[in-house]
C-alpha cells in the first residue's frame, strides 16, 4: 500500500476523575492522534500516548509532535509499504521516540488490516474472542475512598485490581486493603518509586499474596531488579524497563522479573510488541497489556494485541466510561464481568467519531 496523506491531531481531553501515581496527578490528557490515508481515502488510526510532561518516559506531547512532523511523517509519506513491519524498520535509524513511532506504526497496521478486509486482531495473529481485563486505581489520601473504589470495581466484575503505591503509601495501604478484600486478585504498581535501599519495605509486601509488584525500581534498570527479585517471593513485573525486544531478552536472561507488562507505545508499536510476545511465550514469561489512559483509539490497539495467546493475565483495558464522559469511538469500549469483546470489524473494529476528535483538537496539521 502507499500512504498518500497523513493528519496529526493534538488532542486535549479531560478525564472524569483525577488519576494519581508516584509521578503526580493527571486529569487533562494531552496526546496525539495520527491518521494515515491511502489513495482511495481509506483511513488508519493510531494514538501517540504521551502526556504533557516527560514523567513516565522522556517523551512528551510537544516533543513527539516535533518528531512526527520533522522526521517520521516525511519518511512515511508517499512511500510504498508492503507490510506494517516495514514501518518499524523504516524508523529504526532514529533513536528512541517510541511513542511517536508507535502512533504511525499503529495507524499503518489499522489501514493494512482494513485493506485486507480483516480485523486488526486477526491480522496480528490473535486467537481470543474476549480478553480479561482489570482496573488500575490511583493513590488516594483517604483510605476509605480507595476501599469504596475497590468495592465498586469488584462489583463490576473486573478480574484484577491494581493499586498504585509510593513510599509512605505502600505497606499500610496494602495491609488495609487485604483486611477488607482477602481473596481478590491484587497487585501493586510502584512506577519506579523505590531503590534497593527499600528492599526491606518491599519484602513486607510478600505477606499479602500479591499477583506481582510492578516496576519497583528505576526505569530502564535490569540489574538491580534481578537483585531485588532474588529477595522477594512476589513476582516482579517489568514495565518501564522493557522498551524493546532486546530489553526483554536481557531481562529474561538476567532474571530481572517473572512477568512482563507490555505497552504498545513504550516498545515502538505493534510489530515490536508482537516480537516481544513471541519471545516471552517461548521463555514461559506471562504477559499482560498495560494502559496509558488511552482514548478509544489506543484502547482498540490494546485489545487487538491482547488477543494474542501469551497475554494470559488481565490487562488495564477498562471500559471507556471509566475515564471519559464521551469517548471518541463508536461503540465505546465496554467491560462486562471483567471481559471485553475483541471486535471482528475491519481494522481496529471501532468507528472513529471525527466530530468528537475535532471537539478536543487543539492543533491539527495535514501532510
Amino acid at each position: 500500500m502507499k500512504i498518500e496523506q497523513i493528519n496529526l491531531y493534538k488532542v486535549k481531553m479531560r478525564m472524569k476523575n483525577p488519576f494519581t501515581t508516584s509521578f503526580g496527578t493527571e486529569q487533562d490528557r494531552e496526546f496525539i492522534l495520527t491518521e494515515v490515508k491511502n489513495g482511495d481515502g481509506l483511513s488508519g488510526w493510531g494514538e501517540c500516548v504521551t502526556s504533557e510532561n516527560p514523567l513516565y518516559i522522556e517523551e512528551f506531547t510537544d516533543s513527539s509532535w516535533i518528531m512526527l512532523e520533522k522526521f517520521l511523517v516525511p519518511l512515511l509519506l508517499k512511500r510504498e509499504i508492503s507490510h506494517p513491519d516495514d514501518v518499524f524498520d523504516l524508523f529504526k535509524p532514529f533513536k528512541r521516540n517510541h511513542l511517536a513511532k508507535s502512533s504511525l506504526d499503529g495507524a499503518v497496521w489499522d489501514l493494512y488490516a482494513k485493506e485486507k478486509g480483516v480485523s486488526l486482531a486477526k491480522e496480528l495473529g490473535g486467537e481470543k474472542d474476549k480478553i480479561d481485563v482489570g482496573i488500575s486505581l490511583g493513590i488516594e489520601d483517604d483510605i476509605q475512598v480507595l476501599l469504596s473504589n475497590i468495592q465498586s470495581k469488584v462489583d463490576e466484575g473486573y478480574k484484577r485490581i491494581k493499586l498504585k503505591i509510593k513510599p509512605g503509601k505502600d505497606v499500610q495501604v496494602i495491609e488495609r486493603v487485604r483486611e477488607e478484600f482477602p481473596d481478590i486478585p491484587l497487585m501493586a504498581d510502584a512506577n519506579s518509586a523505590y531503590t534497593l535501599n527499600d528492599t526491606e519495605t518491599l519484602k513486607k509486601l510478600d505477606q499479602f499474596n500479591l499477583m506481582m509488584i510492578e516496576q519497583p525500581l528505576t526505569a530502564g534498570d535490569l540489574i538491580d531488579h534481578a537483585k531485588l527479585q532474588k529477595e522477594l517471593s512476589t513476582p516482579i513485573c517489568l514495565d518501564e524497563s522493557i522498551h524493546s525486544y532486546d530489553d526483554a531478552r536481557q531481562a529474561i536472561e538476567l532474571g530481572s522479573g517473572r512477568i512482563v507488562n507490555l505497552k504498545v507505545g513504550r516498545v515502538g508499536g505493534l510489530s515490536e510488541a508482537r516480537r516481544i510476545h513471541d519471545l516471552c511465550k517461548e521463555a514461559g514469561i506471562p504477559m499482560w497489556c498495560g494502559g496509558m489512559l488511552e482514548s478509544g483509539i489506543g484502547r482498540a490497539h490494546n485489545i487487538a494485541i491482547t488477543s494474542l495467546s501469551n497475554f494470559t493475565l488481565p490487562g488495564d483495558t477498562a471500559s471507556s466510561s471509566r475515564y471519559w464522559d464521551r469517548d471518541i469511538i463508536n461503540p465505546e469500549v465496554k467491560a462486562i464481568n471483567g471481559q471485553v469483546d475483541v471486535p471482528k470489524g475491519l481494522g481496529i473494529g471501532y468507528e472513529v467519531v471525527l466530530d468528537e476528535v475535532l471537539k478536543h483538537t487543539i492543533e491539527k496539521k495535514g501532510f
